[in-house]
C-alpha cells in the first residue's frame, strides 16, 4: 500500500481543504444519532466478502435499518473488515460500511463508530452498470472499466480534491475486486440525484457512474468523518 499512496499524500489534501471549508464556514458536524428506516430483501450474487458464518440476508431475516440487530451487524462488519485489512488503514475510529443488500431508497451507507458503537445511516448510490433497468437495486458488482458498475470490497480513503464532481474523496481498492478503483476514478462525492426528493417522486435515487454518490449534506459527513486514511467496505452485508 505504501508504494501506491503515501500517508503525507493522503491526509495532504484532507488538511488543506479542511482549512479551507471551515474558513468558509462549513463547520464539522458532530456524531449524531443513527437515521431509521426499513429493510428490505438482498439480490443474489456470489463470491461475498461479508464475516465468514454471517447468515445471508433474505426478506424473512433482514432486520430494518436503525435496528439494534441490525445496528449489531453493521457494527460487527467493520470490525471484522477493519481487522481484515490491518495495517493498510492509518485511521481505525470510523468504518464505512455500504450495504448493498439493501435498495437505493433506504440509507445503506453507515459509518460504524467503533470507539462508541454507534451507527449513523445515509442514503447512498449505487452504478448505472449494476443496476441497468433502473429498479433501485444493486444487480451485480463489476471492477471492469467502462462497466459503470459500483465494484465490492475494501477501499482505504485518502484526500480530498477538486474534481469533475466538485470537492470528492479519492478511493484505493484494497481487494482483488476492487483493485482497479484508482484508474476507474472510483471516488466518493456529492449527487444532485441523492435526495430524498428524489424518492418522493420516483421511489428510489439516481444511480451513479460507479462512484459512492451522496446527497450534498450527507457527503459533509463523509469529508468530516469517513475520509483521511480510514476505511470504506462495500457488499451484501447485514
Amino acid at each position: 500500500m505504501n508504494d501506491v499512496l503515501g500517508r503525507r499524500d493522503v491526509l495532504r489534501g484532507t488538511v488543506a481543504l479542511g482549512a479551507g471549508l471551515a474558513a468558509s464556514g462549513w463547520a464539522a458536524p458532530g456524531w449524531a444519532q443513527s437515521a431509521q428506516p426499513t429493510a428490505s430483501i438482498a439480490a443474489p450474487d456470489a463470491r461475498p466478502l461479508v464475516p465468514a458464518g454471517t447468515a445471508p440476508v433474505s426478506q424473512a431475516s433482514a432486520s430494518p435499518v436503525g435496528t439494534p440487530e441490525y445496528s449489531r451487524r453493521i457494527l460487527a462488519a467493520a470490525k471484522t473488515q477493519a481487522e481484515r485489512v490491518g495495517t493498510k488503514l492509518w485511521r481505525t475510529d470510523v468504518v464505512g460500511i455500504a450495504d448493498f443488500s439493501r435498495p437505493s431508497w433506504e440509507p445503506r451507507l453507515h459509518f460504524a463508530n467503533l470507539e462508541n458503537g454507534t451507527v449513523r445511516s445515509f442514503l447512498l448510490a449505487h452504478g448505472k452498470g449494476s443496476d441497468r433497468n433502473h429498479s433501485g437495486w444493486l444487480q451485480n458488482f463489476s471492477d471492469l472499466p467502462g462497466s459503470e458498475a459500483t465494484s465490492r470490497g475494501a477501499y482505504l480513503t485518502c484526500e480530498w480534491y477538486s474534481g469533475k464532481y466538485g470537492t470528492s474523496i479519492r478511493l484505493v481498492g484494497l481487494d482483488q475486486d476492487n483493485a482497479t478503483a484508482l484508474q476507474r476514478a472510483i471516488v466518493m462525492h456529492s449527487a444532485w440525484y441523492v435526495d430524498t426528493a428524489m424518492i418522493d417522486k420516483w421511489g428510489k435515487i439516481g444511480r451513479s457512474e460507479g462512484c459512492f454518490a451522496m446527497s450534498q449534506p450527507d457527503f459533509r459527513e463523509a469529508l468530516w468523518h469517513l475520509s483521511g486514511g480510514r476505511l470504506l467496505f462495500a457488499d451484501r452485508v447485514a
